[in-house]
């Protein structure tokens, strides 16, 4: 039990002294780390460290070698990983077949797999140690502190690697203090608005009250965003941390993590965090000795987008329909069952312990004039490298998807990137040596937004782009509010007609109407930028509106209802594998020959085409064309 900062100092030297040893191996032994996040444990990360825990056994090396887990390597593309110490040996897209080589060959035999190293793309060359590959050389983990060094189940571990050091110095400060060295810092909310959080827990503070809350906001909904669940999946206690450290600077003694249900190993992690953290004596009563008592609680959310604006998740919490409140008043003067209360997001409160424990200026010396510090960002969409990445802020859009994102596959032209999600825009190739932070964002119609990035290429249709955004909108929108429910709908009309060869020139004025107004009207956040998507496609690609209305086509050829397959019957083989594989028999043989064919062409009936590409991708000779 940690009852006082010297217990905690002599815990604290007692794990780092263990951790350095399982890193550097002064331990003697070697340790196999795997990550442990969903996206490797959906590729058998969980069977592939059983395997080598069995196999360690078998081949009697359980004095010398150590088995466990830890979280999120950020490289989702080349998982699972497997990590060796203290060579530092990454291995990436292991399989299960794989554990007995790597066992034989490496923790036996001592000598790499070389087949299982990455091979940088543009080099060809193999490269061991992780810190040498380019997607994470312009890395900076802040947020990510821990995450795919510690196991998030032992608390230990995170101990040895600073855990709980920013509350302590934050217990021997005045609360004023602490709120102070966060305004120093010039930390702004990371999930969405940017608003600065000194200034929101300064609010919180003022108000006098005998009780009040914090509030960590895990409901992450955005299409493509993972943040904040692998925050939560590698190293929980950190946000517990930060938690604690906002409650005691506005002086509240319970906090509340509202998760979304569908992220059950980043639940399952945290309660186990909370657990040994209050077994440990560092959550409960008389915290370090001190006065300050603090304890967590867990809702689980259920998958409602809008439940990721702070009003609505706290009437969530409080067993109310998820809806927006009219503000003022703000939560930190009425929240959380009317008392104050603040509302900070998973990667703002992990940023709070590092703080804390650096000091406010080593968080302010990266970063940008008004956005400090680190943004983590989750890459997605047609991007070589698909990750979660950490980086300064100020980074270049250019650097995040060339430099760490490794490009565009198959040598396709980049069209555009969108950030901020449903509440987002997209970004053209001529703002890729724009940096990025808040206000940037902004400036030129997108914004940052929780931290989803994705990449589309020659091969995305923007109007259709528009319409995914809108239809998410329109499924999401909880009804309160007239602008949002009927004008998000209206717009979502207008884009399907405009992708069937329907629109007119007409409804590309109702869109831009459509959007002032549910932009000015509407009652929360969510509302209120719902209809940015729609804006910057049709600011940026205004011609492929055009196209589609006035050539009734779609130039990236993804809008089904403009899309007709032929076949080039001079290029027909007549194998007749396209009619076999279509689903409605909309392909027929005709009577013509090829010259130097054997056998008559095939054609497509157009009036039965359900336009499935089905045919082409079956098509051995090329001779299948989408118009």
């Amino acid at each position: 039990m940690i009852c006082n900062t010297h217990d905690l100092n002599e815990k604290v030297c007692a794990c780092t002294e263990a951790f350095s040893a399982k890193i550097d191996g002064s331990n003697g032994k070697r340790a196999v780390v795997l990550c442990g996040g969903t996206g490797c444990l959906s590729s058998n990360s969980a069977e592939i460290r059983h395997r080598f825990e069995q196999l360690v056994v078998e081949r009697g090396l359980s004095e010398k070698v150590t088995v466990n887990q830890v979280g999120c390597f950020g490289f989702c593309s080349q998982g699972p990983f497997v990590k060796i110490y203290p060579e530092d040996t990454l291995y990436r897209l292991v399989k299960l077949e794989d554990v007995e080589e790597i066992v034989d060959t490496d923790l036996i035999g001592g000598e790499v797999v070389e087949r299982l190293l990455f091979v940088d793309p543009a080099t060809k060359e193999k490269i061991a140690k992780q810190d040498e590959i380019n997607f994470y050389k312009k890395q900076r983990r802040v947020a990510l502190h821990g995450c795919g060094e510690i196991n998030p189940e032992n608390i230990d571990e995170a101990l040895g690697f600073g855990a709980f050091r920013g509350l302590e110095r934050a217990l021997s400060m005045p609360q004023q203090a602490v709120i102070d060295e966060v305004l120093a810092a010039g930390l702004r909310g990371r999930g969405g608005g940017g608003f600065p959080t000194g200034r929101k827990w300064q609010f919180a503070y003022n108000q006098q009250n005998d009780e009040k809350y914090v509030v960590c906001n895990g409901d992450e909904g955005d299409p493509g965003a993972f943040m904040d669940r692998s925050i939560l999946e590698g190293n929980p206690l950190a946000v517990i941390e930060g938690m604690m450290i906002a409650g005691y600077a506005i002086g509240a003694k319970n906090g509340y993590f509202y998760v979304r249900a569908e992220y059950p190993v980043a639940v399952n992690r945290l309660r186990i965090a909370i657990k040994q953290a209050e077994a440990l004596g560092l959550l409960g009563d008389r915290i370090l000795g001190t006065d300050f008592s603090f304890r967590v609680h867990i809702r689980l959310g259920a998958g409602a987008f809008v439940c990721g604006e702070e009003t609505a998740l706290l009437n969530s919490i409080e067993g109310q329909r998820g809806m927006p409140r009219p503000r003022p008043p703000f939560p930190a003067v009425k929240g959380l069952w009317q008392k104050p209360t603040i509302v900070n997001n998973v990667e703002t409160l992990a940023c709070v312990p590092y703080i804390l424990r650096e000091g406010a200026a080593k968080f302010a010396e990266v970063g940008t004039e008004r956005s400090k510090g680190t943004k983590v960002f989750a890459l997605g969409g047609k991007i070589n490298n698909v990750g979660l990445v950490e980086i300064p802020m100020g980074t270049t859009l250019r650097e995040l998807i060339y430099d760490i994102g490794g490009g565009i596959p198959n040598g396709k032209k980049f069209k555009a990137i969108q950030t901020g999600g449903p509440s987002g825009g997209c970004l053209t190739a001529e703002y890729l040596d724009e940096p990025i932070d808040f206000d940037n964002l902004v400036a030129k119609g997108s914004m940052m937004g929780s931290g989803g990035a994705i990449v589309m290429d020659e091969d995305n249709c923007m109007v259709d782009v528009a319409k995914f955004y809108m239809e998410f909108i329109c499924d999401e929108s909880c009804g309160k509010c007239t602008p949002c429910r009927i004008g998000t709908k209206r717009m979502l009309e207008i884009l399907t007609r405009i992708t069937e060869g329907k629109g007119t020139m007409q409804d590309l004025d109702e869109l831009d109407e459509l959007a002032k107004t549910v932009k000015a009207n509407s009652l929360c956040a969510l509302g209120q930028t719902s209809a940015n998507p729609v804006v910057s496609t049709l600011t940026h690609f205004r011609d492929e509106y055009l196209a589609h209305i006035q050539d009734k086509t779609c130039p990236a050829h993804v809008c089904k209802k403009l899309m007709q397959y032929s076949i080039e019957k001079d290029k027909c083989f007549g194998c007749g594998l396209c009619a076999r594989t279509c689903p409605v028999g909309a392909i027929v043989r005709t009577d013509y020959v090829a010259p130097g064919k054997k056998l008559a062409a095939m054609e497509i009936d157009a009036g039965k085409c359900i336009k499935c590409g089905a045919c082409m991708a079956s098509c051995k000779f090329k001779a299948i064309d989408k118009k």
